[in-house]
């Protein structure tokens, strides 16, 4: 059976992660959460004090990416993979309101995007992987075999981000996730460097009142359409 490369872009808190990750287990491929590297290297910069007085030191940081090595491990108690920042655990502390407060700054800087974009690419490249994130079927992968673009409304967004938030033990406010969101789509969509666009050729998912099984029987579907042509 051949292998293919799987694109899912989509907004920020859209689930898309959730069914990347299932697909992929499903299907026996690898999953890449492109997000979490980006909220790794804001981890980073936290950590290290390069985002201070509300700005980044967008010097420092671009000095500082050789010394930034992210990886994944898979965690046997959830069958998932989880981000590594230079060899430590990092998978909690990346789903912070204060990472997702400054990752899509950090994310919109140029020379960032373009030393993940790299690092994307050489995962890839063999086949067989389901990649998401917000520029994977427009930049990473122009000519993914099968592109799905994802979305619902800010609310329903907020909402399911607050109960994920809430199951991991953290304290969310409806209020300041979903203006959380709104300032997300606002910067991921209008950034210079690979804004959040559809791709012409991917398919669109509205998941805002669609249950997990019968989007994850969508999924397949095309996957195996795709496959099978």
């Amino acid at each position: 059976m051949k292998k293919i490369v799987i694109a899912i872009d989509g907004f920020s808190s859209s689930g898309k992660s959730t069914m990347a990750k299932d697909l992929a287990k499903e299907i026996g491929y690898t999953y890449i959460d492109t997000g979490a590297m980006y909220r790794a290297v804001t981890l980073y910069c936290i950590q290290n004090k390069l985002i201070e007085n509300g700005r980044i030191d967008e010097k420092t940081v671009q000095d500082s990416l050789s010394d930034i090595r992210i990886t994944f491990q898979l965690n046997k108690d959830t069958g998932r993979p989880d981000a590594c920042l230079n060899g430590i655990n990092v998978e909690k502390e990346i789903r912070s309101m204060e990472v997702a407060g400054w990752v899509s700054l950090v994310a919109a800087l140029g020379f960032v995007r373009r030393e993940l974009v790299s690092k994307q690419q050489e995962m890839g490249k063999a086949k067989g992987v389901v990649m998401d994130g917000r520029d994977i079927g427009t930049v990473v992968f122009p000519d993914a075999e099968l592109k799905i673009f994802v979305t619902a409304s800010p609310e329903v967004r907020a909402r399911r981000r607050v109960e994920e938030l809430i199951a991991k033990g953290v304290d969310a406010s409806y209020q300041e996730v979903l203006e959380n969101v709104k300032k997300r789509d606002h910067i991921d969509s209008t950034r210079e460097e690979s804004p959040l666009r559809q791709a012409e050729d991917a398919l669109v998912l509205d998941n805002s009142h669609i249950s997990i099984p019968d989007q994850k029987k969508w999924l397949l579907e095309q996957y195996y359409r795709v496959i099978n042509e």
